[in-house]
């Protein structure tokens, strides 16, 4: 086509050819950030199939070919991003917020130790003669049934008033060394890997707003760019063009949207007009979406109870318990203790302490496991959390999100141009090229 021959002014325009275009693109646009976000988020575990020499295949592929879910497991299918990106989520939800936002002393001491441990001492309290009874019997079943009542009542009170002052001390002590016993980088990871809905639900909830503010602009920004698309192919009519443009637009569509939510991080001006990501220009609401979800799913008396008995350091956090309550034993049996020693031999007295502490020790510990303790305890971090997030580094808060996708996100682009290109191939097919 001679450039002179060019319908510059579109003196001959087919304007049901030329219309429909803009609405096709708009239409797709919408299309393909509504199937995007389905992508991001779904399924929250694989599902696909394993293919006999697929994960030596998938060592010699490019390493973004490998990121793809399922590849490095020699299968094919699909897991939502954000869900498989979970232990990533985690450890960047670490890096970028928990840790900033509070140390490890910090949160343990939100959670109000010294009221566990008077929930503790209210619970243990009234099973101290049961306990004591279940002990003795298992181990000296004569002895202590030849013991009076009397001296029997007088052990019970003597560890009955002993009891706060070692529950507490087990508490403070746990208190002390917390930074050697309680990884929250580590315990963060492990929940969210074994939790990978956990992650989908901070996403939605955190982003709820701006994640329908991006399906609605894939139309708009959809729309807008069909126009210059619908003038090119009127005017140059090849049949390429709006397969191969609207492969671009579907691209750049996406492009957009993430652009749109979350940059800039803070405010800039352009003469009259001022750019603010949507997602950190309400850090503040955002940040109490993110403080209640850490407080009752993450960072938990639940939680940090399973971690410290559980974790890593979980013998450590037992030896602690067991070295604070062991002596209980000795306070119970009083001046009485070299006799009794005597009496039932020293392996047995040590037995007895064994069994004695090991009880002691489950008593003590089954309150971490109290999911409406739990819950009553998670006011604190909720605080902690919501304070210090309105005083985050905007760039901090948006990468707090956006770090655990964003080497995911060409999916998302090359899914939206993919899109773009079959709607393109679409207009063509039911309108043919422009004339």
């Amino acid at each position: 086509m001679a450039w002179q021959d060019v319908d510059w002014l579109l003196q001959d325009v087919n304007w049901l050819h030329f219309l429909t275009i803009p609405l096709f693109t708009g239409v797709v646009g919408w299309l393909i950030n509504w199937t995007g976000l389905f992508m991001l988020f779904n399924p929250t575990y694989f599902h696909g199939k394993r293919l006999p020499g697929m994960r030596t295949m998938a060592t010699l592929m490019p390493r973004r070919v490998q990121e793809i879910p399922g590849i490095m497991h020699g299968a094919l299918g699909w897991q939502g991003i954000v869900p498989s990106r979970a232990a990533k989520m985690g450890s960047i939800a670490a890096d970028k917020a928990i840790l900033k936002l509070g140390t490890t002393s910090e949160y343990y001491h939100q959670l109000d130790p010294q009221a566990v441990a008077e929930h503790v001492i209210a619970n243990f309290r009234p099973q101290i003669p049961t306990l004591v009874d279940e002990v003795m019997r298992a181990e000296q079943p004569r002895v202590w049934r030849d013991v009076p009542q009397s001296a029997k009542a007088a052990v019970y009170t003597r560890v009955q008033n002993r009891l706060p002052e070692t529950i507490h001390g087990v508490f403070e002590t746990i208190g002390q060394h917390i930074d050697q016993l309680l990884d929250p980088k580590l315990m963060i990871i492990d929940h969210f890997e074994k939790n990978p809905g956990l992650v989908v639900k901070i996403f939605r909830d955190f982003g709820e707003r701006e994640l329908r503010v991006m399906v609605n602009v894939g139309f708009t920004f959809g729309f807008l760019l069909g126009w210059p698309l619908a003038l090119l192919d009127h005017w140059f009519a090849q049949w390429w063009l709006l397969p191969v443009l609207g492969s671009l637009i579907g691209w750049v569509t996406n492009e957009l949207g993430m652009w749109l939510i979350f940059e800039p991080a803070e405010p800039k001006k352009f003469g009259p007009i001022k750019f603010h990501g949507l997602f950190a220009r309400r850090q503040e609401e955002a940040g109490q979406t993110y403080a209640r979800i850490l407080a009752d799913d993450v960072m938990t008396l639940e939680n940090i109870g399973d971690y410290l008995l559980e974790g890593p350091s979980g013998d450590r956090t037992r030896q602690i318990l067991v070295d604070a309550l062991r002596p209980i034993i000795d306070h119970a049996v009083g001046p009485l203790q070299p006799a009794v020693r005597i009496a039932v031999g020293q392996g047995r007295y040590d037995a007895i302490k064994d069994r004695a502490t090991t009880a002691a020790v489950d008593m003590t510990t089954d309150p971490f496991r109290d999911k409406a303790l739990s819950a009553q305890q998670s006011a604190g971090i909720r605080r902690l959390v919501e304070e210090r997030t309105k005083i985050m580094v905007p760039r901090d808060f948006v990468d707090m999100m956006r770090a655990a996708i964003r080497e995911d996100e060409w999916l998302l682009y090359l899914h939206g141009a993919i899109m773009g290109f079959g709607g393109g191939y679409l207009h063509l097919y039911i309108f043919g090229a422009g004339s």
